[in-house]
């Protein structure tokens, strides 16, 4: 009995899709986000505003979110929440993407996609090289932080609800973490 061949998408297939809906291209596997909740929204203009704040305050580089597609490879096309891209990662810029990886990920846990932002998109996001990446909880009220160490990403802490947030990345950043989520 012959075996179905596992379809892989490319970015030029990628560019077909409609763009009224969210879409990532992982190894090949497209995938379809669905629309964010309050609460996530809450958390990632919450963290936008201080993070975009303190980056333009040290003219660090720039700040985005989603949706703004992270052209990793040709079967990886990514959508992260939050993205820091640091001066010298500007040049990645282009007028329909930005080309590699950015400097800070950060993807807030949805019930629909928080196995793939912890296991999928950290590998991912280690493989390409990205410095620091969070992963934020609404749920449990927390954000991980885990860093790039020599040739793979390490946990470096995780930050409760009443912990004062501290980024190794970006040094100067801190905030309360209840204030994300109140």
């Amino acid at each position: 009995m012959a075996q179905a061949q596992k379809i892989k998408f490319s970015y030029e297939d990628y560019l077909l899709m409609p763009e009224d809906k969210r879409y990532e291209l992982i190894d090949g596997d497209l995938l379809m986000t669905p629309s964010p909740s309050w609460k996530h929204q809450t958390a990632i203009s919450r963290l936008f505003e201080k993070i975009n704040k303190f980056v333009r305050s040290k003219k660090m580089g720039e700040v985005r979110f989603a949706p703004l597609d992270v052209f990793l490879s040709p079967e990886d096309v990514v959508q992260p929440d939050l993205l820091f891209l640091s001066k010298d990662r500007l040049k990645q810029v282009t007028e329909r993407n930005i080309q590699g990886a950015p400097d800070l990920v950060v993807e807030v846990l949805s019930p629909g996609t928080e196995q793939r932002d912890r296991l999928v998109k950290r590998k991912l996001y280690s493989r390409f090289g990205v410095k620091e990446y969070w992963i934020v909880d609404p749920e449990r009220k927390n954000i991980e932080v885990i860093t790039w160490e020599g040739s793979d990403f390490k946990t470096f802490q995780v930050f409760p609800e009443n912990a004062l947030f501290k980024s190794p990345l970006m040094e100067g950043l801190s905030f309360h973490i209840k204030e994300i989520f109140e």
